[in-house]
């Protein structure tokens, strides 16, 4: 997939023997609304040219063809804006799997649901930070500045960790229980969190309610809970 601004001839990453790879000076956006990605692509691109930075925009509409563009471009790449939403992932896998095929990748995480469940569970998983998409895509970009991909002067100072807003989730107390679930139990706790009996779960995950039960039950047990509605007091 092309990227939203790229030049004809790409600068070489070593101007000469002995000197240094050039910092990274691109952007992976992945969401399956083209709306959203040309607002990211046209907002970063305005920002890029009032501070005289030059930066490429990538795009991607599936975890898929993200992963693919990644691998490709990983050396360029200084940011990803991941969509939890996507459709070939469920609940978490999407970012669970890109932290797993890439660990070093910075990625920040956007969301249609801004609760503060979801977010210890994205950071927990190693994001970088989780905006909802409620937010104003002023933020996303205030954050792309902070990584220093548009503003050079700015490249060595280290990016937020998590927005002000969003950064009491990362004291959340069961930060370690959430390191242990795997993407198939974040997915089973956010339908338990919404409410949803076993049998509901079974069937919108496609498993036997047995094999639903052993998902819950070790949950419950990760989190040092006795009952779901001890867990859903608690996360909620």
């Amino acid at each position: 997939m092309a990227p939203f601004d790229s030049s004809s001839t790409p600068a070489p990453e070593t101007a000469g023997a002995g000197l240094p790879v050039r910092a990274p000076t691109a952007i992976l956006v992945v969401d399956d609304h083209d709306l959203l990605r040309l607002g990211v692509c046209a907002l970063v691109q305005a920002q890029a040219s009032s501070s005289g930075a030059r930066i490429e925009v990538f795009e991607a509409a599936n975890v898929a063809d993200a992963l693919a563009l990644y691998d490709t471009h990983q050396a360029a790449i200084g940011l990803v804006l991941l969509d939890l939403a996507l459709p070939d992932t469920h609940g978490l896998s999407g970012l669970a799997e890109f932290r797993l095929r890439f660990p070093a990748a910075r990625i920040v995480v956007l969301s249609g649901t801004g609760n503060s469940t979801l977010a210890q569970g994205v950071l927990a998983l190693g994001a970088s930070a989780f905006l909802p998409k409620s937010a104003d895509l002023k933020e996303v970009v205030s954050f792309i500045r902070a990584c220093g991909l548009l503003d050079p002067e700015a490249a060595g100072n280290p990016p937020p960790a998590v927005p002000k807003a969003l950064s009491g989730y990362a004291e959340f107390a069961h930060a370690s229980a959430w390191q242990e679930l795997t993407p198939r139990q974040m997915q089973v706790l956010q339908w338990v969190l919404e409410g949803k009996a076993n049998k509901e779960i079974a069937q919108l995950a496609n498993l036997s309610e047995g094999t639903v039960k052993n998902h819950v039950s070790t949950i419950l047990l990760l989190f040092g809970m006795r009952s779901r509605a001890q867990l859903i007091s608690t996360l909620h």
